[in-house]
């Protein structure tokens, strides 16, 4: 393939249809995905990894910066290859079609489709405060919370987005809210005992893992770029207003927590906003704060259905074998069999890591290859079973993008790059490193359960050899 074809393939998607996505709703399904359950529970363990309180805001404020390099390095790409896929088309202009293949294939069985789930079971979790609901009860609930999101992206991009800015306004009002409430009428109290959890640090290495946790998911904006309205200036403004909002706001709120609980407070808790809520409203404080981390786990599921879809219809658009995901709707171009398929793998997540038959399922067949099971005592439910499988495998094709910017820069220098990065090559280079420090704790976390994400990724090997054979006999 010429550099003049490629360059048609990148392009294409701004060709054929008419971008939908104005600036906010570009911003909005960023912040709807990054801003989920993680600035609930991870501050507590930032604080307890950390020994005074500047240090702890400095972590938060060092993640956003780190954030921020990554972002740099998606905005020269995604303005210089406006396609949607995102890293998809990357790394197949870097590497070769295969890297972009397992890319595609690794997100629809293993990283998307494995966050999906597990902010379903953030959604069920939560629910319980509602409902009494048994560990089967819990998978059921999260895999109807991804149905129902599915069927309404399948409607459209028109609705997909409408349900996205409806949930993102949703949660950042309710986070205005404990803000303001921290700030304004917080007063620092004694947990009861019953609340306080050991301390663990300090660990400054671990602090940041959970903070860069808290931030995940801002890339994801990069696999609508071509549906983005003036994409080359667009998109750059959606990654760096997107990311500075995302700092700004987690620092808010724990500076929020720290005026309403103080410094071991937070530290002692693992649940920092429902204590500060409950402070000024009572005890129904917890059940709106469960109510508010609902809403941002509906935020982040329709976010990742809505951006993850069009990686595997541009997946679709590539291979032949698999052309069925490539077709979009007559109407308004949105690709149904995608978004469907990607609902049915996160639904069919949902039920293998959250339910004994499932389990069981899973350890007959890595016992029936020689392996040994699972320990899924060691993990609390679907939600950190899934968290832990899939992280390995997302910072491993996150670093592989991030060194893509540097092949790219040589193997297509003659490209027009309406964006350039800053300071090239310091933020690429703080970026890789940061790939690199996660793949290494990821990884020391998931120990066996890696199975989980590698085995599945593994398979797309044969896969895309069979594409290529199948295309082959298709173009004769």
């Amino acid at each position: 393939m010429t550099e003049a074809d490629e360059q048609a393939g990148a392009t294409r998607p701004l060709e054929s249809s008419m971008p939908r996505l104005s600036l906010w709703d570009t911003v909005s399904i960023m912040v709807g995905i990054v801003v989920g359950t993680a600035i609930f529970r991870s501050p507590p363990l930032v604080f307890q990894n950390t020994a005074q309180t500047w240090e702890a805001l400095a972590v938060w404020l060092l993640g956003g910066g780190l954030c921020l390099c990554g972002a740099l390095c998606y905005a020269e790409l995604a303005t210089t290859f406006p396609r949607n896929g995102g890293d998809y088309e990357y790394l197949r202009l870097a590497y070769g079609g295969w890297m972009g293949f397992l890319f595609g294939w690794a997100q629809l069985v293993v990283v998307l489709t494995g966050s999906i789930g597990a902010m379903g079971y953030a959604f069920a979790d939560y629910g319980s405060h509602f409902w009494n609901l048994s560990a089967t009860g819990t998978a059921f609930v999260a895999a109807a919370a991804i149905a129902v999101l599915t069927v309404a992206n399948s409607l459209g991009m028109v609705v997909g987005k409408s349900v996205q800015n409806v949930l993102t306004c949703a949660k950042l009002g309710g986070l205005v809210l404990v803000v303001f409430t921290g700030l304004l009428w917080g007063e620092q109290e004694v947990l009861p005992a019953e609340a306080i959890h050991e301390v663990r640090g300090p660990g400054l290495g671990l602090a940041l893992v959970f903070v860069l946790y808290a931030f995940g998911g801002w890339n994801d904006a990069v696999f609508v770029a071509a549906e983005v309205r003036n994409e080359r200036r667009n998109m750059p403004r959606a990654l760096l207003w997107g990311i500075a909002g995302i700092t700004l706001l987690y620092l808010a709120i724990n500076l929020a927590y720290l005026k309403g609980l103080g410094f071991e407070g937070v530290r002692q808790t693992a649940t920092p906003a429902a204590d500060v809520v409950r402070q000024v409203v009572g005890p129904w404080g917890a059940q709106a704060i469960s109510l508010l981390v609902m809403v941002s786990a509906l935020g982040a599921i329709n976010g990742m259905l809505l951006g993850g879809s069009r990686i595997y219809a541009v997946v679709g658009e590539d291979h032949q074998l698999l052309a069925w995901l490539g077709r979009r709707s007559s109407k308004d171009g949105a690709p149904i069999a995608a978004i469907l398929l990607q609902g049915c793998v996160s639904i069919a997540l949902v039920f293998a890591v959250g339910t004994d038959a499932g389990r069981h399922s899973i350890d007959w067949l890595l016992i029936g290859t020689g392996l040994a099971g699972i320990p899924w005592d060691v993990y609390f439910g679907g939600f950190e079973a899934l968290v832990a499988g899939t992280a390995p495998v997302f910072w491993t094709f996150f670093l592989f993008t991030g060194l893509s910017l540097f092949v790219l820069r040589v193997s297509h220098s003659k490209w027009q790059r309406p964006f350039v990065v800053p300071w090239y090559p310091l933020p690429p280079i703080v970026f890789c490193a940061t790939c690199v420090y996660m793949l290494y704790c990821s990884l020391d976390y998931a120990r066996s359960l890696v199975l989980l994400g590698v085995a599945p990724v593994a398979m797309g090997i044969p896969l895309y050899l069979l594409s290529r054979r199948f295309s082959r006999q298709h173009d004769r």
